[in-house]
């Protein structure tokens, strides 16, 4: 009679060896790690309790069956915090999902839900299983569909460590922040061989889904790293800003930086020309516990920021119009990221601070037809239906509708802070004037006096944030150096907010 510890441990030592040393191999050759070595520097050492490692493909090839049908899966900590993981085997079936693989991803999905703990999947495969048809598909459809469940209830974090095509591509898309790692993972609908079998075109694959690709120009990855230890170690951060879920506070650490502490040098850092660029990234590190943040989708939409930090201990959001890119003007690209972070932070009760110092929305055709309206919309949505505490700081520029939608008092930000170097008004004083006195400047004998005469007091009675001020709408012109006690005491105060909403199935974004 076989001795059943015997047998166990065969098995186990089989389901360990993965797809075999030639393939851990190969996978290994080019710098990528194996998915359980991702997974012991992703967890706290030790921590890895796995799930179903002995379960097998429905169909074996050559009637050979390798356990596990290319996914580990199951729950451990990172930094004492619980979380659930699945980790795709590429050494397995090529990492493909098939019936039994999507069965094991739908159960740490679901666990994970139920207690209420972010999951993290490590992506490396070649998409759905071709051998196993429609229950590939369906594998697919499952986990979709518990992707859009967990949306906004756990933080659901994606690290594209390999190739990502056809289906896989669309769980990604679902979840709050895609991670690739540059130069060995790709995601596409389709490849290159296709897209030239197709439409005749020649690309390769880093050209058409590779991290730069998709960090800069489609918008689909937040963030572009190095190697697979980069990508475990930003996973560690970025969740050292997000909660549980989203019916707990995001973690609060204890920082040395004092909240009383002034900046001095934020005095002199708005140009005192308005068509001056400068660097919003100054006035973050000035603001922020040790001059310390995590930016999302940094070089996607430059002309806009979206960026976790602290202050005085606390994790919020931080939304800022960059002066040095455009001008700090909106478009489309820049409204759908802002939209997407903004709905992220009040899913996940992180308080929101908007910096503004924007001219407007950028012109042109290529915007207009490009639907900026309707990307400018979403922006508008997110704002009036976030619920977590908002503050905004007007450093410079808030003109025209840019001013309405990057968390004005009308949308309902709880506190608007301004510098004395602000101008909110429906356009800027050159603009304003050219239209305003189109027919006195025609028939001045001295139009370029009679401009800079009428500029002045247009800055003087219509683009100031003491109009503002008077009218309710900026709550304190403050100096800049005060930025930052101003805010943390700010934050403070709406600490206990709460805004039920108005009680609907959901509201309609114009997506």
């Amino acid at each position: 009679m076989p001795d059943p510890l015997a047998e166990l441990q065969r098995r186990q030592a089989e389901a360990l060896a993965a797809g075999g040393p030639a393939r851990v191999a190969k996978q290994t050759a080019g710098g990528r790690r194996t998915a359980r070595e991702r997974l012991t520097r992703l967890l706290d050492p030790g921590s890895f309790l796995e799930w179903d490692l002995l379960v097998t493909a429905r169909s074996q090839e050559g009637g050979t069956p390798l356990y596990g049908d290319g996914v580990l899966t199951g729950t451990g900590t990172i930094r004492g915090r619980r979380v659930y993981v699945f980790a795709e085997d590429f050494t397995v079936y090529g990492g493909t999902c098939a019936e039994a693989a999507a069965q094991k991803i739908c159960k740490v999905l679901d666990a994970a839900l139920t207690m209420g703990a972010p999951v993290i999947g490590l992506k490396d495969s070649g998409g759905a299983r071709i051998q196993e048809g429609v229950d590939a598909l369906a594998g697919y459809a499952e986990i979709f569909y518990r992707n859009v469940r967990c949306s906004g209830v756990i933080p659901q974090l994606s690290v594209i460590l390999g190739p990502c095509a056809g289906g896989a591509v669309y769980s990604p898309a679902l979840t709050d922040f895609t991670c690739m790692v540059a130069g060995t993972s790709h995601m596409f609908i389709t490849g290159p061989d296709v897209v030239k079998a197709v439409t005749h075109e020649s690309v390769t694959a880093e050209a058409l889904g590779g991290a730069t690709a998709h960090t800069t120009q489609s918008g689909v990855a937040h963030f572009a790293v190095p190697s697979d230890d980069a990508a475990c170690a930003l996973v560690t951060d970025l969740l050292g800003y997000l909660p549980q879920n989203h019916l707990e506070d995001p973690p609060k650490v204890p920082t040395s930086d004092p909240p009383t502490r002034t900046a001095p040098a934020l005095n002199t850092l708005i140009p005192p020309d308005p068509q001056q660029g400068y660097d919003v990234r100054t006035l973050l590190a000035a603001l922020l516990d040790d001059g310390r943040s995590l930016e999302v989708a940094a070089a996607f939409a430059p002309n806009i920021i979206t960026t976790f930090g602290r202050l005085a201990g606390q994790a919020i959001g931080i939304v800022a119009t960059q002066p040095c890119v455009l001008a700090g003007c909106l478009d489309s690209n820049a409204c759908t990221k802002a939209a997407r972070f903004v709905r992220t932070c009040d899913a996940f009760n992180l308080p929101l601070l908007t910096l503004v110092d924007v001219p407007g929305y950028l012109p042109g055709t290529a915007q207009e037809h490009g639907g900026i309206i309707r990307h400018g919309a979403k922006l508008l949505y997110a704002y009036a239906e976030a619920s977590v505490p908002k503050v905004t700081l007007i450093t410079r520029k808030a003109y025209g509708g840019a001013y309405c939608v990057l968390g004005s008092k009308p949308m309902r930000a709880d506190l608007v802070f301004a510098y004395p170097t602000a101008e909110i008004a429906v356009m800027g004083p050159d603009g304003a004037v050219s239209i305003l006195y189109r027919s006195q400047l025609a028939a001045a004998p001295d139009p370029a006096a009679l401009k800079a005469a009428k500029l002045a007091e247009y800055r003087a009675t219509h683009a100031t944030p003491y109009l503002a001020a008077a009218r309710g709408y900026v709550d304190a012109v403050i100096e800049p150096a005060q930025t930052r006690p101003v805010l943390i005491q700010a934050l403070a105060s709406l600490a206990t907010k709460r805004d039920p909403g108005v009680p609907k199935k959901h509201g309609n974004i114009p997506l």
